[in-house]
């Protein structure tokens, strides 16, 4: 016989169902808040590791960015004050001075082979001042940290100059010294006291002056966290410093966790690094976790509808600040890559560009992934006899009107200039198919300026074909003998260089 359900069954059910379903969710709720908490803690080591790993390898590349542009600018500087008419050490000055403001190298210099230094305001002995300067020649770069009155530090850039000669002269050396303060501005942000940055030797010693929280402070890193860290682990981060290998430290002090992250700075003997106090990470997480739990125990549906909001809104805030950032970067590089490939006196591609074009040719002519091919060589006829007469002023104007020309006929190429008085052009597609047009032209111009006192231009040309790859070799040689035909008409030449 079948039971039938009562009232008083159905009651009992109902209180004993919600009873149970009630110490469910209470005892999901606790089971949670723990997971929480330790998913919190754990969470609060990877993102320490992370944002300070993220932080010092930025701060460290900034330096480097820093060093690069320096010594860019440093090399810009060299190559100005060689092309000058510079006759005395006033003058030699004078040029520095200018080329610090336009350039903004700070405390830049001259050496030359007897270690006399020349700086805008005067000259003297830098031998025993500076340590670059204990070798009698140089070959590369020197990047050094030397101490001025007294506990002021500064970064010394050093670069050899082995062809820079002033008024009879040999300089052996030009460099810069940025004021380790000025690097600590440039990286310094606000952090309202939470997370803090230095710049360290590798013996641990702070170069920055800055402060690394209340325990390490201004102190030797690596004396101070000898005391916190067991012997082992400190040889093992001694050893890093030593060898300039990124790492991190954590070790609690009264009663907090705190963690540092190293990474060397490229091109230095520095140390950069970052720390944030755990315990600031780990009362934020662990405030928006238990707020969480509080919410999910009264609608835990609106909890899930405001985190999925408030996800979509981060993702949406993070892929905007991404694509910023990559845009940004991209238009660094761009511009970066253009200021390297770019001839700055006429404004068309440098040697540095052509290497690149001629190497990547070269490859595709290898692969027979190419079938037309020109390349066009171009040589000044009288710049050396220009510049020997008239000056370097009057010798960069015929440069530039010589490119101008070249531009002129070459449009649908481009044009390479490789050297003083050298210029290349490299022509596919349509600038393949009128490259005879034009330079029948071209040519017919030049013998004309050859009348006329103008710019006068020697070019060789060639193609590629299937049996003589030397397409570049076949061109050079051609404007050779095209260079003694324009003599022959009249072309200029200096007397005692008849290739000139």
């Amino acid at each position: 016989m079948k039971k039938q359900i009562t009232r008083k069954t159905f009651i009992l059910t109902a209180v004993i169902g919600g009873i149970i379903l009630m110490t469910a969710v209470i005892l999901n709720t606790v089971f949670t808040s723990i997971q929480t908490v330790n998913a919190t803690n754990e969470a609060v080591a990877e993102v320490s590791s992370f944002y300070l790993e993220a932080m010092a390898d930025r701060r460290a590349k900034t330096i480097t960015n820093l060093i690069n542009n320096n010594f860019e600018q440093m090399k810009k500087a060299v190559y100005f004050i060689n092309n000058e008419p510079i006759g005395s050490d006033e003058e030699l000055r004078t040029a520095i001075g200018s080329l610090k403001s336009l350039l903004s190298l700070d405390r830049f210099a001259l050496v030359d082979t007897d270690n006399i230094v020349y700086t805008q305001y005067t000259t003297y002995t830098g031998g025993s001042r500076h340590a670059f300067l204990s070798h009698d020649t140089m070959d590369k770069r020197y990047i050094s940290t030397v101490s001025i009155y007294g506990s002021s530090k500064q970064l010394c850039l050093a670069a050899p100059t082995p062809d820079l000669v002033i008024a009879g002269k040999q300089y052996k050396a030009s460099f810069v010294q940025i004021d380790v303060k000025d690097i600590v501005d440039l990286l310094a942000f606000d952090d309202e006291g939470r997370t803090y940055f230095g710049m360290y030797s590798k013996n641990g010693e702070n170069l920055s002056g800055t402060k690394l929280g209340d325990f390490i402070s201004g102190h030797n890193l690596l004396d101070t966290v000898k005391k916190v860290i067991p012997e082992e682990s400190w040889n093992e981060h001694c050893d890093n410093f030593s060898n300039g290998v990124e790492g991190s430290i954590t070790y609690t002090v009264n009663g907090s966790d705190e963690t540092l992250c190293y990474v060397p700075v490229e091109g230095t003997d520095w140390m950069m690094v970052v720390l944030i106090c755990d315990s600031v990470i780990q009362n934020r997480i662990r405030s928006i976790s238990e707020h969480s739990l509080l919410l999910s125990r009264k609608q835990v549906a609106f909890i899930l509808i405001l985190s999925l909001i408030l996800l979509f809104i981060l993702l949406t805030m993070m892929k905007a600040l991404s694509e910023r950032d990559l845009a940004a970067e991209k238009e660094n590089t761009k511009t970066f890559r253009n200021m390297a490939n770019t001839d700055s006196m006429t404004g068309v591609r440098n040697k540095h560009a052509y290497s690149e074009t001629e190497a990547l040719l070269n490859q595709r002519i290898r692969e027979n992934d190419i079938d037309k091919l020109g390349v066009i060589v171009c040589d000044i006829n009288g710049l050396k006899l220009v510049n020997d007469t008239l000056g370097h002023v009057a010798g960069d104007k015929l440069i530039k009107d010589a490119c101008a020309l070249i531009c002129e006929h070459f449009t649908h190429g481009a044009v390479y200039r490789i050297g003083g008085d050298e210029f290349v052009v490299i022509l596919q597609e349509k600038g393949y198919d009128t490259m005879l047009e034009e330079l029948d032209m071209i040519n017919r111009e030049i013998e004309e300026n050859i009348k006329k006192n103008e710019v006068v231009v020697s070019i060789g040309y060639s193609t590629l074909t299937p049996e003589d790859h030397d397409v570049f070799e076949r061109a050079d040689q051609m404007m050779y003998k095209r260079k003694k035909q324009l003599k022959q008409m009249g072309a200029p030449t200096r007397p005692d260089s008849p290739q000139a």
